[in-house]
């Protein structure tokens, strides 16, 4: 029997309670399709911080590096200055283990409120392919003259062509597998970011042209992939970009989709060990109440099977999930499902 080794970060707020259902469900699967998930948990976040001033000890990520993946709950305490948890834990992680993909997959489930109006699962259908590791968020910059009427900050937006490369390859690849439209996008800014997408869109079409004849190129301005993923999100299948446009586009397509409570995604290393997580935050005013929305949870559990090459029981997850949003929860919100956390765990393991 074919064992994984999942590390579990459950994390701030509500994110040990949606973590709970999505590892229920993990373990459903696993019974069903005759394999087995042994689970690590560590207790990284805001409580941990805060007791002891350490956001993750000196090794963290070499021993997590060590797992098949990561499962991540939430991070972000209100008892903790914004972006210290963020930048300690999940930047940090990222960059560690060099988790160069972001993959949003963006699909309205059935049953699920869309503010598009006319607009079915049918219309809602794509993937975001984001450069993961590089840009802006590299964080190279600084300030002059800080706290005088003359300060000055920069923050630069980096890349290199191997980043590039990188993450066009990964993008035509899951492209040809997804094998839906077999359409790829740039999205980018040529017309303003005329160093940094001239690099992009030069390697786009010299990559595709010599090694992915059979997929489709296109290219939108970032600010025409907005207006687009509103007026006609059918017309995308995959759509890749860098890390700034790639973290705006995938929160405008996570509220088309019916919100954070259902939009999950991973963080992926294709030569490495990869963390899947909710894109919803820590929700904290929810903690402890059994209200939060778990399916994101227990859908970003889905891509980490599927990405470990358990496609059918990644599947069978994914189905399930359609069945209750269609035929059982009364909303996305917390607290209107028609159902508890719990709840909503079980009817999707019920369901596999």
């Amino acid at each position: 029997m074919k064992t994984y080794n999942i590390a579990v970060i459950p994390g701030d707020g509500t994110g040990p309670e949606v973590v709970r259902e999505g590892t229920k469900v993990l373990k459903a699967a696993a019974e069903k399709y005759n394999f087995k998930i042994d689970f690590t948990e560590y207790d990284f976040g805001g409580d941990r911080y805060l007791a002891t001033g350490e956001i993750l000890p000196e090794g963290a990520s070499k021993e997590l590096g060590q797992y098949d993946a990561i499962y991540l709950g939430a991070i972000g305490h209100p008892g903790v200055k914004p972006g210290i948890l963020e930048k300690g834990i999940l930047l940090k992680l990222r960059f560690d283990l060099d988790q160069y993909i972001n993959l949003r997959p963006v699909k309205l489930y059935p049953g699920v409120e869309t503010p598009l109006k006319d607009k079915g699962p049918q219309d809602i259908d794509y993937v975001v392919v984001r450069e993961n590791t590089g840009g802006l968020y590299t964080g190279i910059g600084g300030f002059t003259m800080k706290g005088t009427p003359d300060e000055v900050a920069v923050q630069s937006m980096v890349y290199n062509r191997k980043q590039v490369e990188r993450c066009l390859r990964y993008a035509y690849e899951y492209t040809r597998k997804r094998n839906k439209r077999n359409t790829l996008a740039l999205c980018g800014k040529t017309n303003v970011l005329t160093y940094v997408y001239d690099l992009w869109e030069r390697a786009f079409h010299e990559i595709g042209d010599q090694d992915y004849a059979d997929i489709k190129q296109e290219y939108y301005h970032v600010d025409a992939t907005c207006m687009w993923m509103v007026k006609n999100p059918e017309w995308f299948d995959v759509i890749v970009t860098g890390n700034m446009f790639g973290d705006i586009i995938t929160d405008l397509g996570a509220i088309t989709q019916g919100g954070m409570g259902i939009a999950a995604g991973g963080n992926i290393n294709p030569e490495g060990v990869s963390m899947f997580e909710p894109i919803g935050g820590s929700a904290p005013k929810y903690t402890g109440k059994n209200v939060i929305n778990p399916l994101a949870a227990i859908a970003s559990g889905q891509m980490m099977l599927e990405h470990l090459g358990e496609c059918e029981a990644s599947d069978a997850i994914e189905k399930s999930i359609m069945t209750v949003t269609g035929t059982k929860l009364k909303s996305m919100g917390a607290g209107k499902m028609g159902f508890s956390t719990s709840e909503v765990g079980d009817l999707v393991a019920d369901g596999i």
